[in-house]
């Protein structure tokens, strides 16, 4: 069943939303705040980064040479230099959507840009392609990140190799349980804990660096070109997981609306990006001494015992934090998708009282924890998964890339020739690496490719389902301006109070107010058809949450207006009401819904399946009630029956 109040929303959604605490928190704060949230993935790319890299290009003879160590170097190292640094960092920080960042909110800049029509309704397409991606890579980031962490017990000793999977699973079942408790508290000490893991990446890799100066050489990006040039195939193979260094760029502007563009710009420019090229570099050199390092190039920067054993927890407590920040993104992905009609309603819990961005949404917290057990158990170890990481972040690039010439042509007024000179080399990367990334489908990238499709097939069941839904009530329902003028001419029985009726269509009688009539035949003294709308900005000014219209002396219409990324509070924003005349009282007022029962028609507009399936997950939304934080005391909803 589901209610008839689906908000008809515009197709705007950011991939992790939070507050605007940028405004009220110090700039060294944020800048701490940033190194622990945005960057704990791309963080945690040199564990295995580098390795897999390597491999890939030594081929078959298994042994690196010189030539192809500095190759994968000078990849690595102008791969974030170009891609994260001159893409994100220096141009897509500046399109932010009212202050805030992510594909999905760049989507809204670019459907704003180009308006409506066959060019709105692409935009649309490649935004929800974009956000199913995304689910894949919250399913493999935390089976990877623990899994990579957790092998190095094996260079402590071959002793703990056995207990690897079950620890990790272990390390995950914890990391989902206690995510209903919030990261508020936990989130104090992600930024510490990951400068000191940035500072341990720099130092480590000194030593090699000064025994292998020669590693230097790899800061030419001939070396790169050259290795291309020479290797073919393999030198294309090794691109795929050369782009394991880049994962997690897409945070940088994801996060912006939280930390604001100042502090991620100088965390990257000024601790991450110096602390990853020396590890890089570090990584290099020890290999380049000896090629058998390549086995685990990164634990063997440490010395053997204590010291490694400290950075086997600090490496993990490093992986929970990366694991953390793509788990957050996909509570707050999918509350978006919730308000934009792309996902059916599902229960959302807030986790803090200062910072609307932290929630909690069971049902995705439990599929989630279930598909990275599986992929974990299927996987075995970090080398197999890394085959299935990076088609779904590749594809999130492809899409930005192409949305972000939008805006920069048609939303920044730049000529075409001009936003295409800046945008299209960007974009040629991005094809290359995802190219280079389709290689490995066979080899677990079907993985994110099948989890994005099933995304994709829900998301456009559900916002097909719902249109068709909306459009076959509206021709069964009579228009409100004609009932309002039969009822004020001649009004039924008259019972004190009022009544506020939820609809997503202000201009048809609510289903609920029908069979009120029919079933009731009492009206109250006041009558509020009320609609919820959800903007193209983040967030909604208090002072344009509640627009009022009187349109008899007994009815009036009441539009609430919340922003993508707010979690909609009926009562709460009704109170504004009482600043425009409206008397309010929550105790006096009783909210009628209509809950409606959905059955297959003959012919609906969608295939047979697509409709069952429509209306499994309209059985599986939340309650309404609950979902825009109505008390349950105060509503009355009333059964209805709909063929679709």
């Amino acid at each position: 069943m589901t209610s008839d109040i689906a908000v008809p929303a515009p197709e705007t959604v950011a991939a992790n939303g939070h507050g605007d605490a940028h405004t009220t928190a110090g700039f060294g704060a944020l800048t701490l705040g940033s190194i622990g949230v945005v960057y704990g993935d791309i963080g945690t790319s040199p564990l295995y980064a580098f390795r897999e890299a390597v491999m890939a290009a030594s081929g078959a003879e298994g042994v690196p040479t010189p030539a192809a160590v500095l190759g994968v170097l000078s990849l690595i190292l102008w791969a974030l230099i170009v891609v994260v640094t001159l893409k994100y960092v220096v141009i897509l920080l500046r399109a932010d959507n009212n202050g805030e960042g992510g594909t999905l909110a760049l989507m809204a800049l670019a459907q704003r840009a180009v308006g409506t029509g066959t060019g709105g309704a692409t935009i649309v397409l490649l935004g929800i392609i974009s956000g199913a991606l995304f689910y894949g890579d919250a399913v493999i980031t935390p089976a990877l990140s623990v899994l990579s962490a957790i092998e190095g017990m094996k260079d402590i000793t071959l002793t703990f190799e056995p207990y690897i999977v079950p620890l990790t699973v272990v390390i995950l079942v914890c990391l989902f349980a206690v995510q209903s408790r919030g990261t508020a508290r936990v989130a104090a000490f992600f930024g510490p804990i990951m400068c000191v893991w940035f500072a341990v990446l720099a130092v480590a890799a000194i030593r090699p660096i000064i025994q292998q100066p020669q590693v230097l050489l790899a800061l030419n990006p001939l070396y790169a070109v050259n290795f291309m040039l020479h290797h073919g195939i393999i030198g294309f193979v090794t691109l795929g997981a050369v782009f394991l260094a880049v994962t997690g760029a897409e945070a940088l502007y994801a996060d912006l609306g939280h930390f604001g563009k100042r502090p991620i710009q100088t965390a990257w420019l000024f601790i991450v990006l110096p602390s990853l090229a020396l590890n890089y570099l570090g990584q290099g050199a020890l290999v380049l001494g000896d090629p058998g390092a390549i086995v685990s190039p990164f634990f063997q920067l440490f010395p053997q015992g204590f010291v490694r054993g400290c950075m086997v927890v600090l490496a993990t407590m490093a992986t929970v934090i990366a694991s953390q920040a793509v788990i957050t993104g996909a509570y707050s992905l999918t509350r978006q998708a919730i308000q934009l009609g792309l996902l059916p309603r599902f229960e959302i819990r807030h986790t803090s009282e200062a910072h609307s961005g932290q929630i909690f949404i069971p049902r995705i917290n439990q599929l989630l924890l279930v598909a990275v057990v599986l992929l974990v158990l299927l996987f075995r170890s970090s080398s197999a998964l890394a085959s299935a990481y990076g088609i779904s972040v590749t594809g999130t690039m492809v899409v930005t890339a192409m949305m972000g010439f939008v805006v920069v042509w048609k939303g920044w007024r730049w000529s075409a020739l001009a936003a295409g000179a800046l945008i299209a080399p960007f974009l040629f990367l991005d094809v290359t690496f995802l190219s280079a990334n389709l290689l490995k489908v066979f080899e677990g990238g079907w993985v994110p490719l099948a989890l994005g499709a099933v995304m994709i097939i829900l998301m456009y069941t559900w916002r097909r389902g719902s249109r068709l839904l909306f459009e076959k009530s509206r021709k069964l329902e009579f228009p409100l301006a004609d009932l309002v003028a039969m009822l004020e001419k001649r009004p039924p029985q008259r019972v004190p109070g009022t009544a506020v009726f939820l609809t997503s269509d202000p201009i048809s009688a609510p289903t609920a107010l029908m069979h009120s009539l029919k079933h009731y035949k009492v009206l109250h003294e006041k009558n509020v058809i009320l609609t919820i709308e959800t903007a193209q900005t983040p967030r909604i000014d208090p002072a344009e949450r509640v627009k009022l219209e009187q349109i008899s002396p007994t009815f009036s219409k009441v539009t609430l207006k919340f922003g993508f990324m707010e979690s909609p509070n009926v009562p709460k924003a009704l109170a504004i009401a009482r600043k425009l005349g409206w008397q309010f009282d929550i105790m006096s007022t009783s909210f009628f819904l209509s809950r409606r029962a959905l059955k297959p028609a003959a012919h609906s507009g969608m295939p047979r399946w697509q409709d069952r399936l429509f209306i499994s997950l309209s059985r599986s939304a939340n309650d309404a009630t609950d979902y825009f934080q109505i008390p349950s005391g105060r509503v009355v909803e009333v059964g209805t029956q709909v063929t679709i």
